[in-house]
């Protein structure tokens, strides 16, 4: 194996999260999220000869890290998905399915894919670079309405609705194109204690919108609770409120939106079982090796 992952990025809690899905001999296992293949490779490091494993990308650069194994099987899709190209290839149940949420350091580090404001370049964002909307699209086009809706949800932004009322005076003079556009505009907001901290959260408000993030977890959990076998595992790492909140909803109570449904004795009818009820995040020495890792959580659960 041609080991990649190193410059795409360092896979977080890495030991932790595989050994979440407990691999059993024979199982089919799905990583949803293949990136560098950090995850993925040592899965089929840990796997027996008979396993399978499907790993998902939507990203034309993540399917160049893609190993050659007769184990393993590289699906070029949003993980959303995840359900029908299983079936596709003959697959109705998995052992386990994992799921690193985390943007890659690939795409921050990629002028040209726009999703930091560290560079220049054209603004962006889209995982997969055949998909229509970008960034660009977004703030160019959408109403002011629903762009401070965007940023109060998505980057949980206070002052939502002057950033969304500067965007579009700014828009009418001329159309945003670059992320240096962008920052000549947004950048005035905020102070400069508070600028790198601000921006990320402008940044990640507009990837999720261009990428639909919120909407693909949504339906790969859902599917999730459908395709897992019984005592099939699922192991989740998320880096923001936003989805821990949907990946904890659903391993507690089995739906998103977290409404315990109780039976007539007063348990929580829901599919799954927690394996680590406290959430498991990264020690000192991985965050201080990986700084990626600082915001990671990683939740473990069981199909009943």
């Amino acid at each position: 194996m041609n080991d990649t992952s190193q410059t795409y990025h360092i896979p977080v809690l890495l030991n932790e999260s595989i050994e979440g899905l407990d691999l059993k001999k024979g199982g089919i296992y799905v990583d949803v999220t293949f990136g560098g293949g950090g995850h993925s490779k040592e899965i089929l490091r840990r796997m027996d000869k008979d396993c399978k494993l499907y790993s998902f990308d939507q990203d034309e650069d993540a399917e160049k890290n893609a190993v050659k194994d007769g184990r393993f099987t590289f699906v070029r899709s949003n993980f959303r998905y995840i359900k029908n190209f299983l079936r596709y290839y003959g697959v109705e149940e998995v052992d386990g399915i994992l799921a690193d949420l985390g943007v890659s350091s690939h795409h921050f580090d990629d002028s040209e894919r726009g999703f930091s404001f560290r560079f220049d370049g054209k603004l962006d964002m889209r995982m997969n670079k055949r998909a229509g909307m970008t960034a660009a699209d977004i703030v160019n086009n959408y109403d002011e309405e629903k762009l401070a809706s965007i940023f109060y949800i998505y980057g949980e932004l206070k002052n939502s609705r002057k950033l969304a009322s500067v965007i579009v005076k700014r828009r009418t003079v001329k159309p945003f194109d670059t992320i240096g556009d962008f920052l000549e505009v947004v950048k005035p907001l905020y102070g400069r204690e508070r600028e790198k901290k601000e921006l990320a959260k402008v940044f990640q408000a507009l990837r999720i919108e261009v990428n639909q993030e919120m909407e693909a977890l949504k339906e790969m959990l859902y599917s999730a609770t459908k395709i897992l076998k019984p005592g099939g595992r699922l192991s989740v790492i998320t880096y923001h409120s936003l989805e821990d909140r949907m990946v904890k909803n659903i391993m507690k109570t089995g739906n998103i939106e977290g409404k315990a449904e109780k039976d007539f004795f007063g348990n929580v009818n829901t599919p799954f079982k927690l394996i680590n009820n406290k959430v498991i995040i990264p020690t000192n020495d991985e965050i201080e090796s990986n700084p990626r890792s600082r915001s990671a959580k990683l939740r473990i659960a069981e199909k009943k």
